[in-house]
């Protein structure tokens, strides 16, 4: 690849967007019904400069491209409208019935620590858009989620249109000799919905001893194999009895070997277990994983992934 794709990679990332609608608990006390709240990160203006709400747009055809800024960032975090989405309830609720606010997505918390692209990919990259996240102010849910007061809430302005700035700072910190073909470890996390335990984490390196790429495959196969294979087979190989003979009163066994990563995963390969999502797409496998560190990875320089069960329709 040119340096000037990877660059256009780098962009695309940084300007990734979900469709988003926030909507209130209906068990929540309101003193009138409360409309939906859908993300507007930026002002939005029409060709000739005017501006206009985000209700408004469905009355002006000619603004219908511009809503690409009524988006999610999937780079920052959800506490980036968290203070825009309570003002905007308050007008239907009582203060004393307001406590501390958390969002869910079809009964699962969403932690507010993670990034919202990560959120997506784990909770409802299958679904249809906008994505309708649910708001809560009563029962939270100490289990599941960490207290977020406002007064350490993430600051997320500077992920808005300041793609050049953060690169600019962002590339020092991710410069490497030459000779070494990449950084000392590759900073990951795997996330996964069927299991208690947060996320995966070990170090790994980008290259062998040998100096060879390790691939995005060789990662998973390493720290979490189920997501590559089918039914949690493993590398190896098997015999397996196929016939037996008798001739001249001695007994004949016959035995077939196969590789069992090779020929039966592969074999069912249509009727695979699981998606291994980063921001939003399925990456080859063989793609270098130094190459999806410099390239995929969240501004916080780690590599999200999420492997989440493959859909049955």
């Amino acid at each position: 690849r040119r340096m000037a794709d990877d660059k256009d990679v780098l962009r695309d990332v940084w300007y990734g967007r979900i469709p988003t609608c926030f909507t209130l608990y209906q068990d929540e006390i309101t003193e009138r019904e409360a409309e939906p709240y859908y993300v507007s990160i930026l002002t939005i203006k029409d060709y000739n400069g005017n501006n206009y709400k985000p209700s408004e747009l469905y009355r002006n055809w000619n603004l219908f491209i511009l809503l690409l800024q009524l988006l999610l960032p999937r780079v920052s975090y959800i506490t980036l409208v968290t203070d825009k989405v309570k003002k905007h309830f308050q007008k239907v609720m009582k203060q004393e019935d307001m406590e501390e606010m958390w969002f869910e997505y079809e009964g699962t918390p969403l932690k507010w620590h993670y990034p919202i692209g990560l959120l997506f990919d784990l909770h409802a990259s299958n679904v249809a858009l906008p994505w309708s996240i649910t708001v809560h102010f009563k029962n939270f849910p100490e289990r599941d989620l960490l207290h977020c007061p406002s007064n350490s809430l993430i600051e997320a302005h500077f992920m808005s249109n300041k793609f050049d700035q953060f690169w600019a700072m962002n590339r020092k910190l991710m410069e490497y000799p030459t000779e070494e073909g990449g950084f000392r470890y590759i900073p990951f996390r795997i996330y996964q919905t069927m299991s208690d335990r947060p996320f995966i984490q070990k170090l790994f390196r980008p290259v062998t001893a040998e100096g060879q790429s390790h691939t995005l495959g060789d990662l998973l196969k390493e720290v979490f194999p189920a997501a590559i294979t089918n039914d949690d087979e493993v590398d190896g190989v098997i015999a397996v009895f196929v016939s037996l003979q008798l001739y001249h009163y001695i007994l004949t066994f016959e035995f077939k070997t196969f590789n069992v990563y090779q020929n039966i995963a592969v074999e069912i390969d249509d009727q695979k277990k699981y998606q291994v999502v980063i921001h939003g797409i399925e990456p080859m496998l063989e793609t270098p994983v130094q190459w999806l560190s410099e390239h995929l990875s969240y501004p916080d320089n780690f590599l999200h992934i999420s492997v989440i069960p493959t859909p049955t329709d």
